[in-house]
């Protein structure tokens, strides 16, 4: 019996009747099966090597392009979500490969300059769908990465990221534990941030919410999980005064962080720089990446430049605005 034989021995044997079962997975091209690693396990390495997720560290979070080492990016963003979900997964006995598969790619689409990048490319794709970074997750591991092949990752976990923000909840538990415990990273260590860049103050929080939920970053987490674990079971969630009291925290974070902080003035900006890097890429489709040409060709120009603005860095996007439309200095050299 090989070693990945074993270990879906011991997921029948010990998870939850409830939770998904690599044996049981799916994928739309078939594989030869890794002799030590489950299917799960086998698509979390495969985000894991991705070009998109190796980007995430240079993505915004809250704070557009931050200086400082102590602020968290997308990656680190991604990573807090993934330790979150697997504490609940494990707790639940469901699987927690699966959750962490999902975790980590459920921001791969994420565009530069965080939501304020998803707003611009969503306005300027009006007439093509739109644009929702939670659907270029799927369509960066079904479509683009792995030279346009994609990822051929199961089912289960393009489930998952696609379903990890809103709408029709995942097919699995552990797809709607990830969304869950997205919720709960962002809103902590957003307000970790927050504080740390002087922006809001522990005190500021509302007095119910800190006397509930706790006082500190680490107590609401604890208290949030606890309250996952101890009150989910045919689906994830929590109890309603805890609902309540994380709902009312998360308000106050959109009231006094999200919109109109003076960490969020830069993000005024965003608009200008995607839309003329948007509009001059339409206009001049040859000088995008061949990977991008070859999608302009294939399915349309829009699409293409949409692919390739939502993929860049923040770091990345602003030296290539830079490059193209502000004027460089040039020196005359005397003899």
């Amino acid at each position: 019996m090989q070693a990945r034989e074993r270990y879906e021995q011991w997921e029948r044997q010990m998870l939850s009747p409830r939770a998904a079962l690599s044996a049981e997975s799916h994928r739309d091209r078939p594989e030869t099966p890794c002799p030590y690693r489950t299917d799960f396990q086998r698509d979390r390495d495969r985000i894991l090597h991705s070009k998109s997720f190796r980007r995430l560290k240079h993505k915004t979070q809250v704070f557009l392009s931050p200086e400082g080492d102590h602020y968290r990016t997308r990656l680190t963003h991604t990573l807090e979500v993934a330790q979150i979900a697997r504490t609940i997964a494990r707790a639940l006995q469901l699987n927690e490969d699966l959750t962490e598969a999902i975790s980590l790619g459920h921001d791969l689409g994420h565009t530069p300059f965080g939501h304020a990048g998803e707003r611009a490319l969503n306005a300027l794709m009006q007439e093509h769908g739109g644009f929702h970074h939670y659907l270029q997750s799927v369509r960066i591991v079904e479509q683009l990465e792995n030279d346009g092949k994609g990822l051929n990752l199961t089912k289960e976990v393009r489930n998952g990221i696609e379903r990890h923000t809103c709408g029709e909840p995942a097919a699995t538990l552990e797809g709607r534990i990830v969304r869950i415990a997205d919720r709960v990273a962002y809103v902590n260590h957003d307000m970790d941030d927050a504080i740390r860049g002087g922006v809001l103050r522990e005190e500021d929080v509302p007095a119910a919410v800190r006397e509930h939920l706790g006082k500190t970053r680490t107590d609401r987490i604890d208290t949030l999980v606890t309250a996952i674990v101890e009150n989910s079971g045919e689906d994830i969630g929590m109890d309603a005064q805890t609902m309540q009291y994380f709902d009312e925290l998360h308000t106050f974070l959109h009231q006094n962080l999200y919109h109109d902080s003076v960490a969020k003035i830069e993000e005024k900006k965003v608009d200008t720089l995607i839309s003329q890097m948007f509009g001059y890429f339409l206009e001049h489709i040859e000088k995008l990446p061949s990977e991008y040409v070859a999608i302009a060709e294939n399915v349309g120009r829009e699409v293409a430049v949409c692919d390739y603005i939502a993929s860049m860095t923040d770091n990345y996007a602003l030296e290539i605005y830079h490059d193209l439309f502000i004027p460089r200095s040039w020196t005359v050299h005397h003899l």
